[in-house]
């Protein structure tokens, strides 16, 4: 029989709890998944460790989302980070909390986390069945009577579409959702990579590949134009930058490299310092080591591999010694110090990307239950809609929240 109260279209955090919800609250629940295990993306979130939510309360989260965290409030009142810890808790899932805000399995392994939500939907009879792709959604009367997959129908009043985004392809997310709910009328704000490293112009990146920086602060420029920041880790790479903050302003650089706009990133090395305190500390380190080579006193500045490519950038004389440095190459080293700056040629693709941004405009699902405001019973849960967040935890959280606001109302008596 493939007669079933709730059809989930995912098996990824959103649609498990999804599934999840509408069993506890004794639907008859069916999860098709294309790929032939479930949960393929969330096993290498967080580099395998899984960051499963964030601290923040509602009010600090909303911030970090977008391009309409608003649109979350009502979900996140429903079910928020205090709920999943509870339910990864009961399955005795550990958590520890690290800095930022972020909650990690004290075992470090995400693969903790997905055992946990199977071991869940399983007990409450969710069935799953895996290697099933969904081709079409089945409507009369603008209502939805079920999905066909694989050639196959499947029958239900109420689908749920969790079927992620385009980012990391391999582990399923194609972007097959965007398709169905434009077969149903809705519209998609144009996919995009999101928290997806960027790459730059010249070679200094690529000299500096694998130095990972802490505590400095980046800005992008657009046409010359100060556009964002972040404070924090980053990292060069062998085509460029990445790193949390370079990742949380990628939303930025991507949209402006798509209108060919002029995307320019500088670094501040020393953002602890002005540029006046950080000149009186060149200066009297200058004079205190004045015999020593400029090169060595760099040392106390900055990291070790930086140093060479510094030098060679400023065209400064290494082996001079310090008190033959001149004030206008010591304004240069300042400068570099606190402006180091890169012009951004690409984003990497979505092979790349952590999520992405774009997807059903929140205009048309409604707040309160994940319900489409176009078909009646067809409902929107994680990735799939246009909303996308900072690193540390965030995405996943709107993933169990809209998941679990939407397996809740699809069971509701109308």
């Amino acid at each position: 029989m493939n007669k079933f109260d709730v059809i989930v279209v995912g098996a990824g955090p959103a649609g498990l709890l999804a599934a999840g919800r509408a069993a506890e609250l004794g639907a008859k629940v069916l999860i098709l998944e294309k790929m032939r295990t479930e949960g393929r993306k969330l096993l290498i979130t967080g580099k395998g460790r899984c960051n499963v939510t964030n601290s923040a309360t509602i009010r600090e989260f909303i911030p970090h989302v977008f391009p309409n965290g608003r649109f979350l409030k009502n979900a996140f009142s429903q079910y928020f980070s205090k709920d999943i810890i509870e339910l990864l808790e009961k399955y005795k899932v550990d958590l520890t909390l690290e800095r930022g805000g972020r909650y990690f399995p004290t075992s470090q392994k995400s693969m903790d986390i997905l055992q946990a939500l199977l071991k869940w939907v399983n007990e409450l009879g969710v069935e799953i069945r895996c290697g099933q792709r969904v081709e079409k959604l089945l409507v009369e009367n603008d209502s939805i009577t079920g999905v066909r997959s694989n050639g196959e129908e499947f029958f239900a009043t109420k689908v749920i579409l969790a079927t992620g985004g385009k980012s990391y392809p391999a582990t399923g997310s194609t972007g097959d959702g965007y398709e169905l709910a434009r077969q149903m009328g809705h519209k998609i704000e144009k996919p995009i990579p999101a928290l997806v490293p960027v790459e730059t112009k010249g070679g200094v990146a690529q000299k500096l590949q694998g130095l990972n920086l802490k505590n400095v602060n980046a800005v992008v420029w657009v046409d010359g134009k100060k556009a964002g920041e972040a404070f924090g880790e980053m990292l060069f790479t062998h085509f460029g930058l990445s790193g949390p903050i370079i990742l949380t302003l990628s939303r930025i650089m991507v949209k402006a490299l798509q209108a060919n706009q002029k995307v320019e990133v500088t670094v501040d090395l020393k953002p602890a310092l002005d540029e006046q305190k950080l000149d009186t500390r060149l200066q009297r380190d200058l004079n205190e080591h004045g015999k020593k080579q400029l090169v060595n006193i760099f040392r106390n500045w900055l990291p070790a591999s930086m140093i060479p490519v510094f030098i060679e950038e400023l065209g400064l004389d290494g082996e001079k010694e310090c008190h033959q440095v001149s004030g206008k190459e010591r304004k240069q080293i300042r400068h570099m110090m606190k402006n180091m700056r890169f012009e951004v040629s690409h984003n990497r693709s979505f092979k790349e990307a952590i999520i992405t941004a774009g997807g059903v405009v929140t205009s048309e699902i409604k707040p309160k239950t994940m319900e489409s405001k176009l078909v009646s019973g067809l409902y929107f849960a994680g990735e799939i809609i246009d909303l996308d967040a900072e690193t540390g935890g965030y995405n996943l959280q709107i993933a169990y929240s809209t998941g679990w606001v939407a397996g809740n109302s699809s069971t509701a008596k109308s």
